[in-house]
């Protein structure tokens, strides 16, 4: 125990933190104490296919290769043995907590389970590993390289210090609707609105182990893991995660990871989400010493961490056997069972014996399907996509891919597509760009968003996916595209059946949610098209588009003497050409028709969906040319405006959304934090309440004005909101069945400036006044990554208050 002893008597310049400390005694413990041992490393591809036998256990091994960085060190000239590279590190000490580094390099495996970094120091005394890690610590702390700036746009506003502004309620929401699900842990307790109705999913459900796997069908009714967080509060800065989460490729040049096309305050959001913690919390500045920093940076070139991680500074590779150089069969090196290994990766025996596989067939050329595969293993696209039967969604997801405004699309129109055949389908410049995100979405109606991937992968699936499903040559002969009868008859043909389903140009009939037709014949291939047409369930199961042509024959047989081939044909004609043609008349006629609501004698009320208000607006338009819109699922008066009020059409007429913007060139953002706070010790609590609130309905004066009623936990609410001019007057009703104290909420913005007891103006504007006769003098405190005013008051059996908007 002279380790031991060393250890908790150490140096003055060689402190270690009391967390690692206890972490290296329960390592030094293990067998003794029975502490459970290193999680092997997690490589999600290798989890849910490779150890089940569902991939071949060679190209298992060839996935463990490239995820494990192997060719960093022992060099390859196969493509497919690419390593991922490790995370950069120019700017680890703005992004990483220096507590989580610090342990994290004392046990990587116990620190974080699954990590695929290996153990670097696992050979060194404890002495000695002790006096490293705090070296390296100081060497990382202070590699401090700007982080990129986010410049904003006229479409894209970037709030200063965006990261310290995050929602944690907004970011749950977000987390679990645009894909981040897919391949992390949802939370049980997030209430989803969906079931499938895949036959299969139904037929899994009545079906016992035995007779799963009896039918095939055990790979499918398997739990599909989850890539790990970890201890995501611990490890990073508010700012570090934001901005990996909105650009990950800047962090990670070669990660698995892609980019979600997060907005600046959504990935803001997800990161307060994740950290669970004030948005604004960060580590403490902590000046490293120099001697201490110089120290570290000849550690990370000694144990050769700069094989794996960029840091800005110039370090010498090593060379160490190529990787056809090495003998898989020899226990020695990283695949050696002995503790004494080069560095520790922590490798089970399955995963040894498939990397094994691999090199003894490094010489065997891979195939266009066996590369195919190792990409969309190595990006994890079979957690969304099934390609030959192998992958997709994991049934206990599905729940969490949902439309917007939980229209019913079936599966087909809210979960990702089959990547079968996919290279006979799409032309393999789109593909390209769907893969790259370059303006490619085509499905607004899916609230989850096809990832943005780096070049090199968006150049290699195409590429292979035209290789392997041999796609068709398009063969429409320019003469026949220009014919106008074929074009004239392609229109005609629209308004039989295609404009029920589909929007043109984005003009749609009423109801209409289906894909937009506009660029189809750049996005698809011709051939493809016909078949598709011609019989839509033998490509696409499952699919809801029907078939026009029965047994391949027309029912229009007095449209180009019938002849299916000639009608697919103009189809596509019209299509090809389709911006410079006339839409269809149906379509003409529809949007010929008028749904503005204009009030006039009374207010008029209308429950729909809208942009930042949400799937639960209540717009209220007044003659007085003032509108209001409020949010029944989280309690707000979110927003006003001036001048006309709505247009309807999309809320009684089409499905997908955003289907009712305010008809005004500037709509007025109100409130977007709780309207009440909860009290603790004479201060208001500053979380997330949402939870709290329960909408109630409203209620019609005999003017026709609304009175929202909800209740704040066990308070009632009756607020009315009226216009006064240019200002709203809001009269609040707080009824309780106990004095309680609460805080309102007054005003909020990135700056609040209160010039009396009861009023406040914001940086954007916005005067605020309060009027009550139980509220006392008002509080500017940091909430919610802004500003916000609140003023507390005694809520009993009957409180009135008033706030008055003015802009």
């Amino acid at each position: 125990m002279t380790w031991l002893v060393k250890f908790v008597c150490p140096s003055t310049a060689a402190i270690i933190s009391a967390a690692t400390f206890l972490l290296l005694v329960a390592l030094r413990l293990d067998g003794a104490m029975g502490v459970e041992p290193a999680t092997p490393p997690f490589v999600i591809g290798f989890e849910r296919f490779g150890r089940h036998g569902d991939i071949a256990n060679v190209q298992a091994g060839r996935l463990l290769v490239s995820e494990l960085n192997c060719t960093a060190c022992h060099s390859s000239d196969l493509a497919w043995f690419a390593p991922k590279t490790g995370p950069r590190l120019e700017s680890v000490g703005l992004v990483l907590q220096p507590e989580w580094i610090e342990r994290f390099l004392a046990a990587p495996q116990h620190s974080k389970p699954g990590t695929t970094m290996p153990d670097v120091l696992g050979r060194l005394e404890p002495t000695e590993r002790d006096a490293v890690t705090e070296s390296l610590v100081a060497y990382l702390t202070s590699l401090k390289t700007p982080l990129s700036e986010v410049k904003a746009s006229g479409a894209v506003p970037v709030p200063h210090e965006f990261w310290n502004r995050g929602d944690a309620v907004a970011g749950r929401e977000l987390y679990h609707q645009v894909g981040c699900v897919a391949c992390h842990t949802p939370d049980p307790e997030y209430a989803t609105r969906v079931e499938s109705d895949s036959a299969i999913d139904k037929l899994i459900d009545s079906l016992d182990a035995d007779e799963l796997e009896e039918l095939g069908l055990g790979a499918a009714a398997r739990r599909v893991e989850s890539i790990p967080h970890n201890d995501l509060p611990g490890k990073y800065t508010a700012q570090g995660l934001t901005m990996f989460l909105l650009d990950p490729a800047g962090f990670r040049s070669g990660g698995r990871m892609p980019s979600l096309k997060l907005l600046p305050t959504e990935a803001a959001h997800i990161a307060a989400y994740l950290l669970e913690i004030p948005a604004s919390q960060s580590h403490a500045s902590i000046r490293p010493d120099d001697k201490l920093v110089a120290l570290g940076r000849q550690w990370f070139a000694t144990l050769k961490c700069n094989q794996c991680h960029a840091t800005g500074d110039k370090f010498a590779t090593q060379d160490f056997l190529a990787l056809d150089q090495l003998d898989p069969a020899r226990d020695q090196g990283c695949l050696a069972s002995s503790p004494d290994s080069t560095v520790g990766f922590n490798l089970d025996e399955t995963q040894v014996a498939a990397i094994r596989e691999a090199l003894h067939a490094s010489s065997t050329k891979m195939d266009d399907i066996d590369r195919m595969q190792h990409v969309l293993l190595q990006m994890n696209c079979y957690a969304c996509h099934e390609r030959d039967g192998l992958g997709g969604l994991g049934r206990e997801r599905k729940a969490f891919f949902e439309t917007v405004a939980s229209v019913d699309l079936g599966d087909e129109g809210r979960l990702p597509p089959s990547l079968t055949g996919v290279g006979g389908k799409l032309k393999s410049a789109w593909f390209k760009k769907v893969l790259l995100g370059d303006k490619a979405d085509i499905r607004p109606h899916m609230r989850i968003r096809m990832p943005k991937f780096h070049s090199q992968v968006a150049e290699a699936i195409p590429k292979h996916a035209a290789l392997i499903d041999d796609p068709p040559t398009d063969r429409l002969a320019e003469s026949k595209s220009e014919r106008p009868d074929l074009v004239d008859a392609g229109r005609e043909l629209m308004d039989v059946g295609c404009v029920q389903c589909h929007a043109f140009r984005g003009f749609a009939l009423p109801g209409v949610v289906g894909v937009d037709l506009a660029g189809v014949t750049n996005r698809v291939h011709e051939d493809w098209f016909r078949e598709f047409i011609l019989n839509p369930g033998e490509l696409k199961s499952r699919t809801r588009m029907p078939t026009f042509f029965p047994d391949g024959k027309s029912q229009l047989p007095t449209l180009l003497g019938g002849d299916s081939g000639e009608q697919i044909t103009a189809i596509w004609s019209y299509l090809r050409n389709l911006e410079r043609q006339p839409l269809p008349q149906k379509i003409v006629e529809a949007r010929s028709q008028n749904y503005e609501l204009k009030p006039t004698e009374r207010p008029i009320i209308l429950r729909t969906f809208m942009p930042d208000v949400g799937t639960h607006a209540i717009a209220v338009g007044f003659p007085s040319g003032t509108h209001i819109a409020f949010d029944a699922q989280r309690m707000l008066l979110a927003a006003a405006w001036h001048g006309r009020f709505i247009d309807a059409q999309g809320t009684w007429f089409i499905r997908s959304a955003p289907p009712a913007p305010p008809l005004a060139e500037k709509v007025r953002a109100i409130q977007t934090a709780p309207l009440f706070l909860a009290d603790g010790d004479d201060s208001p609590v500053v979380a997330s309440n949402v939870d709290d609130y329960r909408f109630g309905g409203y209620v019609l004066s005999d003017r026709g004005v609304p009175t929202f009623l909800y209740s704040f936990k066990e308070i009632q609410i009756e607020d009315t909101v009226t216009p006064l001019g240019l200002e709203l007057r809001r009269r609040l009703l707080v009824r309780s069945p106990t004095n309680t104290k609460l805080w309102l909420v007054a005003s909020e913005g990135v700056t609040v400036d209160p010039f009396s007891s009861m009023a406040s103006r914001s940086d954007d504007g916005m005067t605020v006044t309060v009027t009550a006769e139980d509220c006392g003098p008002g509080h500017v405190i940091d909430g919610a990554g802004k500003r916000l005013w609140v003023l507390p008051f005694a809520a009993r059996q009957s409180t009135s208050i008033e706030v008055q908007y003015k802009w």
